[in-house]
C-alpha cells in the first residue's frame, strides 16, 4: 500500500470517528470541561453506560482520546497528540457553540462531583 492510500485511509477512518453524533457529542463536551469520566457522560448525555463505554472505545481506538485510570474509574481527555483533531474540534466547537443539542448538553453537565467517581 503506498503513501497516498494510507492517507486516504487515515481521513476516512478520521471523519468516519465523527460521523456519529453521540461521539461528537462527547468530543464537544469533553473540549468544553477538558477531562471527563464515563459517569459524566451517562448521566449529561442520558445514555446507557454500555453505549457512552462503546463510543469512548472507538475514539480511544482510534486515537482521538487518551485515558487514565483512577481506582475503578476512567477519565478522558482529548488527545494532545492529533494537530488535525485539534484543528477541526476548533472550528467545530466554534460553530457548536450555536447548537441547541450542544448546549442543552453542557447545560446538564454538573460539575464534578465524587458521587459516581
Amino acid at each position: 500500500m503506498n503513501n497516498n492510500t494510507q492517507t486516504t485511509q487515515y481521513y476516512a477512518q478520521f471523519f468516519k470517528c465523527l460521523s456519529e453524533p453521540v461521539r461528537l457529542r462527547i468530543l464537544f463536551l469533553l473540549h468544553k470541561r477538558g477531562e471527563l469520566c464515563v459517569c459524566d457522560l451517562v448521566d449529561t448525555l442520558e445514555i446507557s453506560q454500555s453505549v457512552v463505554s462503546r463510543h469512548l472505545a472507538y475514539l480511544r481506538t482510534h486515537e482521538l482520546l487518551n485515558s487514565r485510570r483512577e481506582g475503578a474509574w476512567i477519565y478522558y481527555t482529548l488527545s494532545d497528540d492529533h494537530v488535525f483533531l485539534n484543528e477541526v474540534m476548533n472550528v467545530f466547537v466554534k460553530d457548536g457553540e450555536n447548537s441547541d443539542q450542544f448546549l442543552n448538553d453542557i447545560s446538564r453537565l454538573s460539575e464534578p462531583s465524587n458521587s459516581c467517581c
